[in-house]
């Protein structure tokens, strides 16, 4: 099987992550965290549109009725790119300088979930959490405090749960019962150590400080493997066996 690899976005992003592919618009989004830029590309113009939020911004999801919920340095807002309206909806840590949102995504129901981690600078220290924002914008906090939270996904049935945490001292990857119902984590258990030398399917990551794999669909396969570092471009990668769209953030309003 013959894989292409192009450079779609020169973006030159700081740190780029959170790719998401929207089925229904056709359209890559993704964030730079350190510039507290969303992006948007259309790969039917070759066109890249970036919205300024004002702040870092770790994840975002498409909502079901329009516009972004993000999690973002400070907590959870809704964003609505077109006019640059941004409310907030909840700040879980703002007693916890130095903390803010990173890695995000959606389950089966439409929940957001996103993880938090300390970034200022300061040394290492297990102090992230991991939040559920429910369509009502109640948040919950859930699972073990770790160091820097990545790595958000679930199974195709939407009955597991994976989260991992990404320092270096740590480099490990879980996985819990997940209730879709409820929305309720349980069993935590560890799947693997060291997940820059899991092979995931055919992909083997090669790049060093991976944060996410990314698999979406329309017509042939787009993968964005997102290299945890300065100046990464946004890539896609043509594959043959069809993928899971991206959730939506289900009535989040």
């Amino acid at each position: 099987m013959t894989i292409s690899i192009d450079c779609v976005v020169p973006s030159r992003s700081r740190l780029g992550e959170g790719a998401i592919w929207d089925v229904d618009d056709a359209r890559l989004w993704w964030v730079d965290i350190r510039a507290g830029l969303v992006h948007c590309y259309d790969p039917a113009s070759g066109t890249n549109n970036s919205f300024e939020v004002g702040e870092q911004v770790g994840s975002i999801a498409r909502r079901a009725s329009g516009g972004l919920v993000m999690a973002t340095e400070s907590g959870f807002y809704l964003f609505d790119p077109a006019s640059g309206a941004k409310q907030c909806i909840a700040t879980p840590e703002s007693h916890l300088e130095g903390n803010r949102f990173n890695d995000g995504t959606t389950d089966s129901h439409g929940r957001f979930w996103a993880g938090t981690m300390r970034d200022d600078g300061a040394p290492p220290e297990r102090r992230g959490s991991f939040y559920r924002l429910d369509p009502d914008h109640s948040v919950s906090r859930h699972l073990d405090l770790v160091h820097t939270t990545n790595g958000l996904a679930f199974s195709p049935d939407g009955d597991v749960m994976y989260f991992a945490d990404t320092n270096r001292d740590v480099q490990t990857v879980w996985a819990c019962d997940y209730d879709p119902d409820t929305g309720t984590p349980t069993a935590q258990r560890q799947v693997r150590e060291r997940p820059d030398r899991v092979v995931h399917g055919r992909l083997r990551r090669t790049v060093q400080m991976p944060a996410c794999d990314t698999f979406r669909h329309r017509a042939y396969q787009r993968v964005q493997l997102q290299p945890c570092q300065m100046h990464a471009h946004a890539h896609m990668r043509s594959l043959a066996e069809p993928q899971m769209p991206v959730r939506l953030a289900g009535d989040i309003k």
